[in-house]
């Protein structure tokens, strides 16, 4: 792993901006490193175009931070939470974490959007604009730089807000008619009728175990950090939780080892990244000894990129 985000010496800048459903961070990046940072939450408020106007107003303020005028940008990568819908050529989210239109009032979303318009107006702003789903630019950088170096097949999950897949196989990205390969994350993998997904799913992978999840089915822990700390401190009730959580989450990784003959799959993401010693253990139990012919081989592994791998995505996209 790069001990730091870097362009090589000579080469304009880029903007690298990473998309999720709790927020949004912004990066520039030459030849002297990442510059100019800025994190924010996602803005879910007001008009349809209003995460589009937040990017572009942090582009602006990491440029005055860092010193660098805006029409010296060479591009701008977005790793972003999907699924992508395309209007005219041009990326717009229907992300069930931000569009409240999706599942309607009873997600707790503040507005009505079935799409966040994104792509068109960075367009319109600078002329090199590459938006992938994160989960795919993930998976990029994880094997150009990560945990999945030297692999052809391979996935990258992550388990954050939301779950998200990037998904290789005989050495090509697989991408979709939309860009929207990987979404396993909706997949069902559960008759729970107890969980409401904001793409108005329910009882799919991410209605049971994101981030966001956890709190809305379980009460009595304010957040997912919470729980999964409990379980740690040996709380019976918080236990059977992360195991039944764990079972949802195993039965998916599984289903992409075994649809994919995969060899490597590394996950990231903050509900994993900051337990990952107490639930990997877990997860692979949930392969290892199954269906020996078509798992044997296969690793789950921490991304080799850790908690950098939204911005390290970014950069794969334009770098």
């Amino acid at each position: 792993m790069p001990a730091e985000l870097r362009l090589a010496d000579g080469a304009a800048p880029v903007a690298c901006v990473d998309i999720g459903g709790t927020k949004v961070a912004v990066n520039l990046v030459d030849h002297r490193g990442a510059l100019g940072r800025r994190v924010e939450p996602t803005a879910k408020q007001g008009a349809p175009d209003a995460l589009a106007r937040q990017v572009l107003r942090m582009i602006g303020a990491s440029c005055q931070a860092a010193g660098i005028e805006a029409r010296d940008i060479a591009a701008v990568g977005v790793a972003s939470c999907g699924p992508f819908v395309l209007n005219q050529g041009c990326v717009e989210l229907a992300s069930p974490n931000i569009c409240g239109g999706l599942a309607g009032a009873a997600r707790g979303l503040p507005n009505d959007w079935t799409t966040a318009v994104l792509e068109a107006p960075l367009r319109e702003a600078f002329a090199r604009v590459r938006v992938e789903n994160d989960g795919i630019a993930a998976l990029q950088a994880e094997r150009r730089w990560g945990a999945l170096q030297g692999l052809d097949h391979c996935a990258y999950v992550t388990w954050s807000t939301g779950v998200g897949v990037g998904l290789c196989a005989d050495g090509r990205v697989l991408r979709g008619k939309n860009g929207n390969a990987g979404h396993a994350g909706h997949m069902f993998v559960s008759d729970n009728l107890d969980a409401l997904c904001g793409c108005g799913n329910i009882g799919d992978v991410e209605a049971l175990v994101a981030g966001n999840a956890l709190p809305r089915r379980f009460p009595a822990y304010p957040d997912a950090a919470s729980v999964l700390i409990a379980a740690k401190e040996g709380d019976t009730c918080a236990e059977g939780i992360i195991d039944d959580i764990c079972r949802v989450m195993g039965r998916m990784l599984y289903n992409l080892v075994v649809t994919l003959d995969l060899q490597r799959i590394s996950l990231g993401g903050s509900v994993f990244w900051h337990h990952r010693d107490y639930l990997l253990p877990r997860l692979q139990a949930h392969i290892q000894g199954r269906l020996p012919a078509l798992t044997g081989g296969c690793t789950l592994v921490p991304a080799g990129l850790g908690e950098r791998v939204g911005d390290f995505a970014a950069l794969a996209l334009v770098a």
